[in-house]
Parts: C-alpha cells; sequence; structure tokens
C-alpha cells in the first residue's frame, strides 16, 4: 500500500518543485476522506497542485471556476423539463465527482459558497426537496486568494469548518523557482503525468488509515490542546469537538503514511496547526495585534503534558 503513496508524492514532485510538505498533507486528508483548502496569492501552483494529485489518482475529476456571478445550481445542479418525456430530469453540477477542484472559492457570493456544505459534510446535495448521494471518494480541494485579497468574499465559520486542513503554499526559492522555469520552458510537466493508482486502491487505503490504533492517552492528548484554545485568553472562540475528531483522523493518516499502525503524540503536534489554525477565531484585541493563530496554537502545544507511555523508543 506503501508504494502507491510515494508513487503519488512521486507524481506532484514531477510537476511541483519544493512542495513535498504541501503534497504529503494533501494525501493526508485525501486518504482520510477530508477536504484541503489552499489558501496563497495568485500564481503559486496552487491550482497545479490539486491537477497533479487529481491526475495521479484514476477518478473522475470536476473543477469548478468561482466567480461573483456563479449560482448554487451552477455548483449542485439543476432539473430541466423534458417536453419528449414530459417529466423533469436532474442534471448534476460540477460537485458530483470523486475529486473536486473548488478554484478560488473566495470570489464567489456566500449564498454560493453555503452550497458546498452539505456536500461537503454529508457527501449528498439537495435537489427539488430529493437528497442525492455522491459517490465515494469524494474529495474537495479548494483554493483561495488571501482574505486582504482585492474582490474576494471571506469565508464564514461553518464553511471553514468543513476542511479538514487549510495549507499555505508559500514562494519557491531561488533555485526552486529556476528550476520551474526550466521545466516549464518547452513543455507543461503536468501533460506527463499519469495515473498511479485506482479507486478501487484508494478506497482501500482509506479503510486501511481507519484501523490505524491510536491509544487513549493520546485521544485524551487531542482533547487537551482543543479545550485550551477555547480557555485561552486571546481566543474569541476555540475549535469544535469536530475539529478534535479532525484531527485524530488526520494523525491516523499522517502515521500510516510513516509506515505505522499507531499514532504518536508527535503526530498530532505536527498536524495541530494545520487542522485547527483556520477553526480559531481570535478576540478582536490578539487581531489587532496581528497574532496568528498558529502563534496560539504552538504555545498551547507547548504549555500541554503530553503522553510519554511506549513512545519514547518507537
Amino acid at each position: 500500500m506503501q508504494e502507491h503513496i510515494q508513487a503519488v508524492l512521486e507524481n506532484i514532485e514531477k510537476v511541483m518543485i519544493g512542495k513535498r510538505e504541501v503534497a504529503e498533507l494533501s494525501i493526508v486528508a485525501l486518504l482520510t476522506g477530508g477536504h484541503v483548502l489552499l489558501e496563497d496569492v495568485p500564481g503559486v501552483g496552487k491550482t497545479m497542485m490539486v491537477r497533479s494529485l487529481a491526475k495521479s489518482v484514476g477518478a473522475n475529476f470536476k473543477r469548478i471556476q468561482f466567480t461573483p456571478d456563479l449560482l448554487p445550481s451552477d455548483v449542485v445542479g439543476v432539473s430541466i423539463y423534458n417536453p419528449k418525456t414530459l417529466q423533469f430530469e436532474f442534471r448534476p453540477g460540477p460537485i458530483v465527482g470523486n475529486i473536486i477542484l473548488a478554484d478560488e472559492i473566495n470570489r464567489t457570493s456566500p449564498k454560493t459558497q453555503a452550497a458546498l456544505l452539505e456536500a461537503m459534510e454529508e457527501a449528498s446535495i439537495t435537489v427539488d426537496g430529493e437528497t442525492l448521494s455522491i459517490q465515494k471518494p469524494f474529495f474537495v480541494m479548494a483554493t483561495q486568494n488571501p482574505i486582504e485579497y482585492e474582490g474576494t468574499y471571506p469565508l464564514p465559520e461553518a464553511q471553514l469548518d468543513r476542511f479538514l486542513l487549510k495549507i499555505r503554499m508559500g514562494y519557491p526559492s531561488v533555485q526552486q523557482e529556476i528550476e520551474v522555469l526550466r521545466r516549464a520552458e518547452n513543455k507543461q510537466p503536468i501533460e506527463e503525468i499519469t495515473s498511479v493508482m485506482t479507486v478501487e486502491e484508494l478506497l482501500s487505503l482509506q479503510q486501511a488509515v481507519r484501523e490505524v490504533y491510536i491509544e487513549d492517552s493520546v485521544k485524551g492528548y487531542i482533547v487537551d490542546i482543543a479545550r485550551a484554545t477555547r480557555e485561552h485568553s486571546r481566543v474569541y472562540l476555540g475549535v469544535s469537538p469536530r475539529a478534535s475528531v479532525a484531527l485524530m483522523k488526520a494523525s491516523q493518516a499522517y502515521a500510516f503514511m510513516q509506515g505505522r499502525d499507531f499514532v504518536k503524540p508527535d503526530d498530532v503536534k505536527y498536524l495541530a496547526p494545520f487542522v485547527f489554525g483556520h477553526r480559531l477565531i481570535l478576540a478582536p484585541e490578539a487581531r489587532y495585534e496581528g497574532v496568528m493563530p498558529e502563534q496560539i496554537i504552538s504555545q498551547v502545544i507547548e504549555q500541554t503534558f503530553v503522553p510519554v507511555k511506549r513512545f519514547a523508543d518507537s
């Protein structure tokens, strides 16, 4: 099973230079059955990251380009009257697929953003009073520009909470950017990517991830970190129990990727900023001072007792 994950990583690295961590975190979400929010300025490779991951898995890929005039029906689909059959026929929208690229999600209106809520949480959509299930695997990878960027609509807290991870891409180093130019000089590297994993293999990996053992002391460690965010003086609203579940599942997937059948506290420490960061609402004075949620989470982790049972020599 590990060879499939390695093959996907190698595929992505043919396109994305110096983005190993982003690729690994994206695969963590894919294995967990969660969703990813990629945030950064335009042009750093957010869309290319999603496309390279989608092409690596032989699944049904759909893309939604979010614009200010996009309607909810453009996302979930619409019922159209067929004069031949004298009946309404449902035509599914691009959200009905396996791997969905929701490009520039914060450029559309809140009403259209809300159309994704049910699909992301329940893997189903409701049209004309009927609920339709979306076939598994179902994975949404959304990109957004920073909220300070012109022409954006900030995602509401309920929408952000549906994303397992929030990841920032960042600019490449000088040497990495030179390598990007070299690879793109004569051809697009993504055109050479082929599928290295089937849908059946992905579903099998997702099942294996759910069987990764997580000790009660590590579960307690996750809860302690979550509760500390709720009690922090500079936090207006801490993370929810849904966030604790998300961190547990992400830790299982990360441990699996490392070739282990159990979760260590170090897995939780590493993933906590990516899972909890976008779910924290800071107090007004903290936001005014420019405090970042990741700083609060790092502080909380430093002050939280780490269980050491069994893990010291692992």
